[in-house]
């Protein structure tokens, strides 16, 4: 019997120091996440962007890189990948490791529409990415260049129509949004246009300015100095609401044309796979910065309007336009 005894007490006795050391193990471990997260960063962070510099997704990269290193005591680099429809940049960040110091400004573009687009694209980025943070949204304006004989929509309408299949328009890209929403307003209208994609904002404005193209969706940010410069004149912003930059500019559904739906935005996007720990920081840093008002009005200034938001709110819209836009490809019949 008392040997029964001892070897219950024995047996409790193991168990113990079992249970204390795993005990250990896991305080061991939760100490070590939490010391990750503490030191992190400890280096300089990339942020791949798949347009050129100076459009509008390049800028906004700039704009909140500049304020992550602030926050963060870290140099923040801008990585520009652009073509295909900005899914070169996505599928470089993709690729790039993931381990909390590389990651990617997706905008509506990459987000959701090339994947309804490109074929063959191996890289999606509902799938092979984290979601951290909604940052803005960067709505279109439609710009026409001086020579042309329209100075609000429904005077370009009433133009295009009359010169049915005559008339050029220049794009960010094939497959771009800039592209999509010419060919909404084509549709929507009932005539044929003629696309000229480019590489981008920055290499198509120039010809916009010459009267090369006669006119361009394009991003509010990077409209604004050419407006202000009087090289061309804005329309409509393709939005839901007016800009508050711009508040004299209506939207293309009170210029003349219901149901122009489109809200544009940005979001910053991890490689699938990077620690939570380090995406948790990056997400309350950029809530942190996008809640100062001095950068709210800095993003005014530039066409862009601050919209913070979660992974998973970030999710959903990803999702709602994913539907939304792949119906319109589907019916114009674009793919690559």
């Amino acid at each position: 019997m008392f040997s029964s005894v001892r070897r219950l007490m024995s047996l409790h006795h193991h168990l113990g120091k079992f249970l204390l050391v795993g005990l250990l193990a896991l305080s061991g471990l939760g100490l070590n996440i939490s010391a990750q997260a503490e030191a992190y960063p400890t280096r300089s962070i990339n942020i791949f962007v798949g347009f050129p510099a100076g459009g509008a997704a390049d800028i906004v990269a700039r704009m909140i890189g500049e304020q992550l290193s602030a926050k963060l005591g870290q140099p923040v680099v801008v990585i520009n990948k652009p073509g295909a429809a900005s899914t070169i940049g996505m599928v470089a960040a993709a690729a790039a490791p993931n381990d909390g110091y590389n990651l990617l400004l997706s905008s509506l573009t990459n987000q959701v529409i090339a994947g309804h687009l490109y074929k063959d694209l191996k890289v999606n980025i509902l799938t092979d990415f984290e979601p951290v943070a909604m940052i803005a949204n960067a709505p279109h304006v439609l710009n026409v260049n001086a020579q042309v004989p329209a100075q609000n929509l429904k005077e370009l309408i009433a133009w295009l129509k009359a010169n049915n299949g005559k008339i050029n328009y220049a794009s960010q890209g094939n497959g771009t949004l800039s592209h999509l929403e010419s060919a909404l307003l084509a549709e929507q209208i009932g005539v044929d246009l003629v696309h000229v994609p480019y590489k981008g904002s920055a290499p198509a404005v120039p010809d916009l300015v010459a009267g090369n193209v006669s006119f361009m969706f394009d991003s509010a940010a990077a409209s604004k100095p050419l407006l202000d410069s009087g090289k061309v004149r804005a329309l409509a912003v393709a939005a839901t609401q007016r800009l508050p930059g711009m508040p004299e500019l209506p939207t293309m559904i009170e210029a003349g044309l219901p149901g122009y739906n489109v809200n544009n935005w940005m979001g910053i996007y991890a490689p699938k796979g990077t620690p939570v720990e380090f995406t948790q920081v990056l997400e309350q840093t950029f809530a942190q910065i996008l809640a100062d008002p001095a950068f709210q009005k800095t993003l005014i200034e530039k066409g862009l309007i601050a919209t913070p938001m979660g992974p998973k709110e970030l999710t959903q819209r990803a999702l709602e336009d994913s539907d939304r836009w792949g119906k319109v490809i589907k019916a114009d019949n674009i793919s690559f």
